[in-house]
């Protein structure tokens, strides 16, 4: 089991790694940051990509879709934005992962598995 820290600086670790942040979607705000650099306000990124889940929960709905989104890739000229759902808590709470990684260091198929194996051992 894994704090929101560890789990952050956990997903740092993964080849690529430019920033890290847990995102309360409900809310939009970024219960934890890490990285980002000059480049990249973590802060500002994670409310965005709130209305990218937003949106993006509302099209499967409106079109009838019944399987819940596991991730949301957003593919830059040099970067990787990974959007990784985590499963709603008891009280209903909603969340997610958000990582950018760096396209020419960064392996895809390996960064979601790493983000996958980060979310089944985090806790919120």
């Amino acid at each position: 089991m894994a704090d929101i820290d560890t789990a952050l600086k956990g997903a740092m670790t993964i080849d690529g790694a430019i920033g890290a942040a847990l995102v309360d979607y409900g809310s939009g705000l970024a219960l934890g940051v890490v990285g980002g650099g000059t480049q990249h306000d973590m802060n500002v990124a994670a409310a965005g990509n709130t209305d990218v889940v937003r949106a993006q929960m509302r099209t499967l709905e409106m079109v009838g879709v019944r399987d819940s989104i596991e991730d949301v890739l957003i593919t830059l000229d040099t970067e990787y934005h990974l959007i990784r759902l985590i499963p709603p808590t008891r009280s209903g709470d909603t969340f997610f992962l958000y990582l950018i990684l760096d396209k020419a260091r960064a392996n895809l198929g390996l960064a979601r598995y790493h983000l996958r194996k980060i979310e089944a051992d985090l806790v919120v």
